[in-house]
């Protein structure tokens, strides 16, 4: 690397943890005080019952206080990582970035103790005096021998977890790649031969792991920077080497590496020569795993040993061994049933979680975050990435179990299944909302045709329909190009086989679906030649015409082209005089819960009379959800203070709506900080005809609407569900070229509910 170019990075990472605020995390409170009721709840008087609560039953700390959801990330600062013994208050970086991925990936709250403590026996009474304030605690970058020390003496005396994450957390991980690694290899724990270098934390941890997992301990090699850790060996010897010791006369790695399956390197760049990779056994496992260089690099290792399945503790190769696939979710299942401890069936239990999840089809979420990697269960794909959100329903999930069933757990769950569900529901935002839908998508096996079939969106969205619904995925497109991208992506579905395809270069129904097409349109300006062309090259008609010609159920398009250009064929090919395109609904999943925009697409400037129909639509959308529709219509005017023009619109779709008994809470015409602010309805007009805030914002206008839309996207962290096109009869919905695969999947599954479910 360049001087400029490592200069460029130094002051980037330091710019990132300096502005636009010191540091990487701040504290924020989770209940109002803004008035003397506040305060007297938060403080004196009120804190005095919570206080007496706990005093009476000391499980209410969890009820009452942060503690059910805090972790301490305590250091000494005396084994940072690529840093060694820097110090406690060099490792602040460190412990405070630690403290964001427990938030980030499981949303547990963390405080990052470092302390001037080089003493273990000191450092271990420090930590245990601080159980009252923390439900586990975490500990790292702490050197060996004495994190062995503290760990012991807090685990004996704490009533909360207590885990070294150097090592457990890695052992965790090292196991799970062992457990895949060996699968592609063909061979067991039980045979295999285990070098490794290292006789730190972390390395004695992976060792004793493997052991756990059926690694005999005759046939583990442990090695440091000694030598070969043998029976009589007294330099540099520690009980926890000793336990690994050998009755041999090999005396260096070099001795012992012939026939090794698995090499283990938690120590130094360069330890393991190619000559010496050389002589292990036919597909054998290298984890070099120390960081930022490895024992070897991975090119080295193919040049001798092309069929080797290797990882390491770096992000540019495959098979990144990484913390973070373990620690926050393992602490997020602990947590949740009030464990005493992390015990081994935890920890295996962790480990069973991430391997399986490997196996697994790779999530679209992951595939969108680590694009142009094969992220295919094999040699180069042993271990899920950091970025699948399955990982936390998965792991914690596991973890939690494992707690309960050894008896470790205070609060065991009533029901794992909707724990894992309202976990799931934490990472996708709307998981939670979509629940009764998929519910309702589950009970009919309706047919939905995907106009992009090649898509890769919508080959994932595909994939999950068939595990998580009882929908029919119809793709559109040519079959070799779907196969080719479904094997890319790593999906195990097959055209023919899991789902129909329509091609639309050579189908036996071609002559049928152009013939229907121009009995439909003959008299709107189509000829022969012109229907013929349509219905070879646009998908969207041709799915729309499967519909019509009730081959399909449902149609999704649009995750390309214009919203305009696709509801034209569909309203050409399935527009009746019942079944009209009313509007677009567009759900949005936000903080503060959900919120629901009309007309985000269809309808540029609408009348009165498509006013009133949107509200009633949407009433009857919104209910699909489990929530009760309060609507508000709003404009520039607000209770008819304006005879604005949009405030005449609303006005009079105002009356349209009361001319017939609604049986929903509807009100307008208002601005949209009085729809959803009730202090200032009340304020302003004290009729109103719903009380609290609206959920649905019906707008005068598309550019009202869309643009909501996409500022609550871009700047609330908003997730959009839909749109939902509304007036069609559950026959098609239009989607738009931003969303995701997930969101295609929602769209699947309102698609997938029978009309009957919904009026």
């Amino acid at each position: 690397m360049s001087d400029d170019r490592h200069d460029a990075l130094k002051q980037a990472a330091l710019n990132y943890h300096e502005f636009p605020k010191p540091g990487k995390l701040e504290i924020r409170a989770t209940k109002p005080l803004a008035n003397g009721r506040d305060l007297s709840r938060a403080y004196s008087p009120g804190v005095a019952e919570a206080c007496i609560e706990i005093q009476n039953d000391p499980v209410n700390a969890s009820r009452f206080t942060s503690r059910g959801n805090l972790v301490a990330v305590v250091s000494n600062g005396s084994a940072v990582l690529g840093l060694g013994n820097i110090g406690a208050l060099a490792s602040k970086p460190v412990m405070e970035g630690k403290a964001v991925l427990f938030k980030k990936f499981a949303n547990i709250d963390c405080f990052d103790i470092e302390l001037d403590a080089s003493d273990p026996e000191r450092m271990a009474d420090i930590v245990c005096a601080m159980e009252p304030t923390f439900g586990a605690i975490n500990l790292e970058d702490i050197k060996a021998p004495d994190c062995f020390i503290v760990e012991e003496i807090c685990r004996k005396r704490m009533n909360i977890p207590v885990f070294h994450d150097d090592q457990h957390g890695t052992a965790i991980v090292v196991g799970a790649a062992a457990t895949n690694a060996l699968q592609v290899a063909g061979k067991s724990f039980e045979d295999i031969k285990v070098v490794s270098t290292g006789g730190g934390a972390a390395g004695i941890a992976c060792l004793n792991v493997l052991l756990k997992l059926g690694v005999k301990r005759e046939n583990v090699w442990l090695c440091d920077i000694e030598g070969l850790v043998y029976e009589g060996r007294s330099s540099d010897m520690t009980p926890q080497k000793a336990t690994f010791a050998q009755a041999s006369d090999k005396r260096t790695l070099d001795d012992v590496i012939e026939d090794a399956d698995l090499f283990l390197g938690l120590s130094g760049p360069g330890v393991l020569k190619p000559e010496m990779a050389a002589k292990m056994a036919e597909r054998p496992i290298v984890f070099a795993l120390a960081n930022p260089t490895p024992e070897i690099m991975p090119d080295l290792v193919r040049e001798v040993k092309p069929d080797a399945i290797i990882a390491t503790g770096r992000s540019d190769f495959p098979n990144q061994v990484n913390n973070v696939l373990c620690f926050p979710f393992i602490f997020r299942g602990a947590l949740d049933v009030g464990a005493t401890e992390i015990n081994d069936e935890m920890q295996l239990a962790c480990i069973d979680g991430i391997a399986k999840l490997a196996r697994q089809t790779t999530s679209a979420e992951a595939a969108a975050a680590y694009q142009g990697e094969q992220l295919t269960f094999g040699r180069d794909y042993l271990i899920p990435k950091p970025f699948d959100p399955r990982l936390m329903g998965v792991v914690a999930t596991s973890v939690a179990e494992a707690a309960m069933k050894t008896g470790v757990a205070t609060r065991p769950l009533d029901d794992i299944a909707a724990y894992k569900q309202n976990l799931d529901g934490s990472v996708f935002k709307s998981a939670m909302l979509m629940r009764p839908v998929f519910e309702a998508a589950r009970q009919s096996a309706r047919r939905i045709a995907f106009a992009e079939g090649e898509d890769e969106r919508v080959l994932r969205a595909a994939q999950a329909v068939i595990e998580e619904t009882s929908e029919v995925p119809i793709l559109i497109g040519r079959p070799e190009v779907i196969e080719t991208r479904c094997e890319r992506a790593g999906l195990a579905i097959l055209p023919g086989r899991d789902f129909e395809v329509v091609n639309p270069e050579n189908d036996a129904r071609y002559r049928d679906y152009w013939t229907t097409y121009l009995q439909l349109m003959e008299r709107r300006g189509i000829t022969p030649d012109l229907a013929r062309a349509i219905t070879r090259t646009n998908t969207t008609a041709i799915g729309a015409i499967m519909v019509h010609r009730e081959e399909a159920d449902s149609l999704i398009c649009g995750t390309f082209g214009q919203y305009l250009w696709h509801l034209k064929y569909i309203n050409q090919i399935l527009g009746t005089k019942e079944k009209q395109p009313v509007g677009a609904l567009s759900l949005m999943v936000l903080e503060g819960g959900p919120l629901f925009i009309a007309d985000t697409q269809v309808n540029q400037t609408p009348t009165p009379q498509q006013i009133a129909e949107t509200v009633i639509g949407c009433a009857r959308h919104v209910r699909r959800f489990g929530l009760e529709p309060k609507i508000a219509l709003c404009s520039h005017s607000q209770f008819g203070d304006l005879d604005c023009e949009t405030g005449l619109r609303m006005r009079e779709a105002m009356e349209i709506l009361d001319s017939a008994t609604r049986d929903f809470a509807y009100d307008g015409e208002m601005h949209v900080d009085s729809a959803l602010d009730p202090d200032v309805r009340q304020r302003i007009f004290q009729s109103s005809r719903f009380d609290g805030a609206a959920n649905v914002l019906v707008m005068a206008n598309t550019d009202a609407a869309s643009g909501l839309r996409n500022i609550l996207k871009a700047k609330a962290n908003g997730l959009e569900v839909g749109p939902i096109l509304m007036g069609m009869g559950n026959r098609a919905h239009i989607v738009t070229p931003s969303i995701t695969t997930r969101g295609l999947l929602n769209v699947s599954a309102i698609a997938g509910t029978p009309v009957t479910h919904y009026g």
